[in-house]
């Protein structure tokens, strides 16, 4: 009698961008709250699980080499955080971790896409599959919060409103595929660290339409918000004013804006076309940056 085959699934991890961030709160904790318009592009990292005979990880792709140590274990007791939704997964579920994970790391570490909680969020979502577990499960939320702010807004990986200490998801606007352009320059810069360069400056909450079903639609919402950790981001990482310069230049980008606390940029286009020829100029003039070229709110996830 032969033996079945191992049961594998791949989990697309798309770049979380955020299209605005405005900070509303800073808590006792330390904490600040937001107010931002969340969305996901088909540009990211891959999850592969795989049936084994015990629990093992394994990280390749261009940025593999980028992580800590700690973080490239391939023990159970690793600090990745994808080891840690796995592993916080299968204790309340109970469920025993024979699997391998494999991530394919696509995205540049530390960049404002939220690469890691995309990740945590794909693993959680592929074990949900393999162990048949209900998606909407009371214990989600309060696992992928603690595992990270941005973890709950990645699992479904859609246009969402983001508040509180990105534990409150609002439905967002009806937006349609947008031709996108990201770029990074090739520097990391850590969330901590913008956070603590943020003047302490608050805003309220901010009204959206209901809907933004074209780009200029939308491109008109975003000139009247903005990135409240631009300026603190650029008190570490000077470079990135390069890069909103660099899109600024072209004729065709009809909007650009740091994502998150940065480094990366993204650029709003009216046909991928202008997005794929943009890139190639800029990556042209500028060789040792990331860049690379989609579409918002089309990732085909699972």
């Amino acid at each position: 009698m032969s033996k079945a085959t191992p049961k594998t699934l791949t989990i697309f991890a798309p770049a979380k961008l955020n299209l605005f961030l405005h900070i509303t709160k800073r808590l006792s904790n330390g904490y600040h709250t937001l107010d931002s318009l969340v969305t996901f592009a088909d540009i990211g990292d891959i999850i592969t699980i795989e049936s084994a005979p015990s629990f093992s990880f394994h990280i390749k792709g261009p940025f593999a080499d980028a992580f800590k140590e700690e973080e490239r274990s391939t023990f159970l007791n690793g600090e990745n955080l994808v080891i840690k939704a796995a592993r916080s997964l299968s204790q309340v579920a109970d469920r025993p971790l024979n699997i391998k994970i494999t991530l394919t790391k696509n995205l540049p570490l530390s960049s404002g896409l939220g690469g890691g909680s995309s990740d945590a969020a794909a693993t959680i979502w592929g074990l949900q599959e393999l162990w048949d577990l209900a998606h909407d499960a009371d214990y989600l939320v309060p696992l992928m919060t603690k595992l990270g702010a941005d973890v709950p807004v990645c699992l479904n990986c859609r246009p969402t409103i983001m508040q509180g200490i990105g534990d409150i998801l609002l439905p967002a606007p009806t937006m349609s595929e947008i031709p996108l352009l990201l770029i990074n320059p090739m520097l990391s810069c850590a969330t901590q660290d913008v956070f603590l360069h943020h003047s302490g400056t608050f805003k309220k909450k901010t009204t959206l339409p209901e809907n933004l079903d074209s780009v200029f639609d939308l491109v008109e919402t975003l000139r009247t918000l903005e990135n409240d950790l631009f300026e603190p981001a650029l008190k570490l990482i000077p470079e990135i004013k390069n890069v909103i310069n660099a899109l600024n230049a072209q004729k065709h980008c009809l909007l650009s804006r740091m994502s998150g606390s940065g480094a990366s940029c993204f650029g709003l286009f009216e046909t991928i076309e202008h997005a794929e020829n943009t890139a190639e100029k800029i990556k042209a003039e500028n060789p040792d940056w990331w860049v690379k070229t989609g579409f918002l709110n089309r990732p085909e996830r699972y």
